[in-house]
């Protein structure tokens, strides 16, 4: 390891820009716009490593993908951010004053666009696209212990040479299985195509070619292309495949479902796409593997939808995926790649930065947070700029975004927890509520009838989750309809929830106050 120079000068930029959190206030956080999201520190890609290696020297090289690790020994959190010619650590331990501790730099002759990291028992899995012989690097991230000088030049832990080159890397944590996608110029002679080539990682330094799948027919050149996939120890509602490793694959035009618990013979299950498919390019499972979220990353670009659109999968039965929703975003970017934590979305929309959706009830998605890392206004909204990743799993409960050319925001969401919606269990317990008109302008009635009488309360939410009024108290007799007038006078126009709770069952529906 090779300690690098320019230390000082460092430290007197990062003292003056970190070090003290912004709160988002009247929709900006040191001039970056935002909602219910503060701005916790930056560094740029200079403070990241970056060098004038990209565009022939011309240019500074930015950032891509990025991921994390938790040091279980030292309880410290480190965010692993993806450079276009390297890949940097950063200990975000104490994410108002981050610290970028050092360097891997790219295994390729010249830098790349593409980038991915994953991590599996204290090792980082890297992979570039566009170069050959870059291979997996190798990382064992226990280095990064004891860190707090000058930023380390490091050298690869390792280097796995089954593939030439890869778009994308997944991990399945619980099996201990990588899973190389959107590779070249295998070495192994898998005959699988480009789709899912199949890593075991038992032991992590060292890992061995474990088997191959192309899912059939898919892809831009049907030859199983995956762009990026999401691997899982299954325990969704099918019990046709519990406790089976499932992939969910983004195939370019499909998506798809695979059983690859048997890596010498994984199971083609399912395959489907949907209206106007442009590039199925990610997408990522409800924590209950009920539902799949997935982006396309084209359908902005070609103008075939208006707004960004996130595409909403029902898997209950895997093998009959069933397109659910399809939930438009109120402005028009391309969106990257999003991950599922706790009811929420986290979901990189590169020139409209980070979307916070509520997604606990996947028939009522909508927008409770943001935060923009592209501050240029420009002609074409469907350009791949801003924000490309982001990171919402860290355990201090701060978000890591990565940003093309504008580096690594360390963030810190400020809403509630979505709002429960709890769908009655029989027919018998079944409850008829409705609000008209709606939208409204100022004054709705809520219809209400129960099959059993019961103390009922009807209560006004506000998109964050937070409760603004209670609308009703009372005695609901059976079959009876029940008429609750509401008028709103001194609230803002936008989205609302109400809900309805009776003595066994809370049920909740959007509402829209249009001025």
């Amino acid at each position: 390891m090779v300690a690098a120079q320019g230390q000082s000068a460092r430290a007197q930029t990062l003292a003056g820009k970190n070090g003290q959190r912004i709160a988002c206030s009247g929709g900006e956080a040191a001039g970056f716009g935002c909602r219910e999201v503060d701005l916790l520190s930056r560094l740029t890609p200079a403070e990241l490593g970056a060098t004038m290696a990209c565009n022939g020297g011309k240019s500074l090289c930015g950032v891509n993908d990025m991921w994390g690790w938790f040091d279980l020994q030292t309880g410290k959190e480190y965010a692993i951010v993806g450079r276009e010619d390297g890949t940097a650590f950063v200990d975000v331990s104490d994410p108002v004053n981050p610290l970028y501790v050092g360097n891997l730099a790219h295994n390729g002759a010249a830098p790349s666009v593409w980038r991915d990291i994953k991590v599996y028992a204290d090792y980082a899995y890297i992979v570039a696209d566009g170069f050959a012989d870059s291979g997996v690097q190798i990382f064992d991230l226990t280095q990064l212990r004891g860190l707090s000088g000058a930023p380390v030049e490091f050298e690869m832990t390792g280097l796995y040479t089954g593939i030439s080159m890869a778009h994308n890397i997944v991990i399945n944590e619980a099996s201990g299985f990588a899973y190389v996608v959107g590779y070249r110029e295998n070495t192994m002679a898998d005959n699988c195509g480009r789709g899912l080539h199949m890593i075991d990682l038992a032991d992590p330094a060292d890992p061995v070619y474990a088997g191959c799948f192309a899912f059939p027919a898919t892809g831009r050149s049907n030859d199983g292309y995956t762009h990026d996939a999401q691997c899982v120890n299954y325990h969704g509602p099918d019990p046709d495949y519990q406790g089976r490793e499932i992939c969910f694959g983004m195939n370019e035009t499909h998506i798809t479902v695979a059983d690859v618990t048997d890596k010498s013979n994984p199971i083609a299950i399912a395959k489907a796409d949907y209206p106007a498919v442009h590039y199925v390019h990610q997408g990522w499972l409800s924590e209950d593997h009920r539902y799949l979220f997935q982006g396309d990353e084209l359908d902005e670009f070609f103008g075939d939808t208006e707004f960004t659109r996130t595409l909403v999968w029902d898997i209950i039965d895997l093998d009959d995926p069933v397109l659910f929703d399809e939930y438009e975003a109120p402005g028009r970017s391309i969106d990257h790649n999003l991950y599922i934590k706790d009811g929420f979305m986290y979901q990189t929309n590169y020139i409209d930065g980070l979307r916070i959706l509520d997604v606990s009830d996947p028939s009522l998605i909508f927008e409770v947070a943001h935060f923009d890392t592209f501050k240029e206004d420009p002609v074409n909204p469907s350009v791949w700029s801003g924000t490309w990743s982001n990171y919402p799993f860290f355990k201090s409960g701060a978000v890591g975004l990565s940003s093309r050319r504008e580096g690594l925001f360390m963030v810190q969401p400020t809403m509630s927890a979505p709002v429960a919606v709890e769908e009655p269990e029989t027919a018998e317990d079944f409850v008829v509520f409705s609000a008209y008109p709606n939208p409204f302008a100022s004054r709705f009635t809520i219809s209400l009838s129960v099959p059993i009488t019961q103390n009922i309360n009807v209560t006004l939410y506000n998109v964050l989750g937070r409760e603004i009024q209670s609308l009703y108290s009372g005695t609901v007799l059976a079959g009876r309809e029940e008429r609750i007038n509401v008028e709103l006078i001194d609230y803002p126009a936008g989205m609302y929830v109400y809900r309805v709770t009776g003595e066994d069952f809370m049920l909740s529906k959007p509402i829209v106050l249009a001025r």
